[in-house]
């Protein structure tokens, strides 16, 4: 609780905005009432839907964590009350608009979920005539805009953030390897748009069919490429759950030695653990969030429900923050694209975030290697957003 109300405190004492009433109590100020945003007395908790895959068997795991972690949310806000009703999508879109549509009928002012992008875009549709806005846990930028947001952390947040560190380090030409999927497609253009603002060139690209035999095949492609086009950067789109392993094994084989030419990534190299023992992640860069407040959302989780959260729980925990944090600070209960779209954001499990309005986002993340097996910060997170998004 005390993460978010700070990092609001901070943010509108900078912008000299603090005029609003029981959010003031966190700020070092007297009051005792929660206000609608025009002064009036707020008596009923504020209803918010929560849109899951409860009853799918294949999601069922996923859909009780991010429960868990509104719920955990909502009782971090304190005082702020927020009345959270639950939907089961069945992870099915047809369901997923008719319990959108449910949820507004109900009294709902905003919907966080679905979890996928489809979902998310039906119920959306669905309920664009209400004026609600619907905050999902996909990272689908395709789907977003309107009144559907995308929570989930997206390739082009990772893109600029390596693009513009490489960039900053003198990094001029860059080879990036991708799988020839929908995934692999998403993380080469994220980085090519990235690419446009930095003097950092794109010299050419090299997917290869997602499976093994694809990998050994594209390995001297690779190579040659890196060669003939004089490179100082390659840019790897794979996951650890992917590719990402054999290249790593495979690239410094074939005589590309991460010494003489920069490895970075789109995805953590760091999970498993395990993965910061191949050759080729020495000295690689990559993006990941501020784990030390991941961490403490980690320990909190697992005092409160006995186990590890799922690695999406973070973004049910994001979107009631936003919202408690909205309701702190003296807003109504409609939750409009403007007030949603504030350039300050808010403070997450992951650090601080904020929605634009292309309805994507942007998190604060730090740059790292990995040297001598271990994860290094180059660059940490950044605590505040000092300049409009996008």
């Amino acid at each position: 609780m005390f993460d978010i109300i700070l990092y609001i405190c901070k943010r509108l004492r900078a912008f000299g905005i603090i005029s609003f009433s029981f959010f003031l109590v966190a700020c070092g100020l007297e009051t005792n009432r929660l206000t609608d945003g025009q002064g009036e007395y707020m008596a009923d908790p504020v209803q918010v839907a929560l849109l899951i895959p409860s009853s799918a068997e294949a999601t069922a795991p996923i859909a009780a964590s991010l429960e868990n972690a509104a719920r955990l949310a909502v009782a971090d806000l304190g005082k702020v009350k927020i009345d959270l009703r639950v939907y089961d999508t069945a992870g099915n879109t047809d369901i997923a608009a008719l319990q959108a549509q449910r949820a507004v009928k109900e009294g709902a002012k905003i919907i966080i979920g679905p979890l996928y992008g489809g979902a998310a875009n039906a119920a959306g549709l669905a309920v664009a005539n209400k004026n609600v806005n619907i905050l999902s846990f996909s990272n689908n930028s395709a789907i977003a805009g309107g009144n559907v947001f995308v929570l989930g952390k997206t390739f082009d947040n990772t893109a600029k953030r390596i693009v513009e560190f490489a960039a900053s380090q003198g990094k001029m030409r860059a080879v990036i390897v991708h799988p020839n999927n929908v995934e692999g497609s998403f993380g080469r253009l994220a980085i090519e748009r990235a690419a446009m603002d930095t003097p950092l060139e794109i010299v050419a690209t090299q997917s290869f069919e997602f499976s093994q035999d694809g990998v050994v095949n594209a390995v001297p492609l690779i190579r040659a490429a890196v060669e003939i086009e004089e490179a100082d950067l390659i840019f790897l789109t794979s996951t650890t759950a992917g590719a990402l392993g054999l290249l790593m094994q495979m690239l410094p084989e074939a005589g590309v030695q991460p010494d003489k030419v920069q490895f970075a990534g789109l995805a953590r190299w760091d999970v498993p653990a395990q993965n910061l023992a191949l050759p080729g992640v020495q000295g690689g860069w990559f993006a990941l969030p501020d784990y030390r407040k991941s961490e403490r959302f980690y320990a909190r989780y697992k005092e409160a429900y006995g186990a590890q959260p799922h690695q999406l729980a973070g973004l049910a925990y994001d979107g009631i923050a936003a919202i408690g944090a909205l309701l702190m600070a003296g807003q109504s209960d409609k939750f409009d694209r403007s007030v949603l779209t504030q350039t300050a954001g808010f403070e997450g499990v992951d650090g601080i975030f904020r929605l634009n309005g292309e309805g994507t986002n942007e998190r604060g993340l730090a740059v790292a290697k990995v040297f001598n097996k271990r994860v290094v910060i180059l660059d940490p997170a950044p605590s505040t957003f000092d300049l409009p998004s996008f």
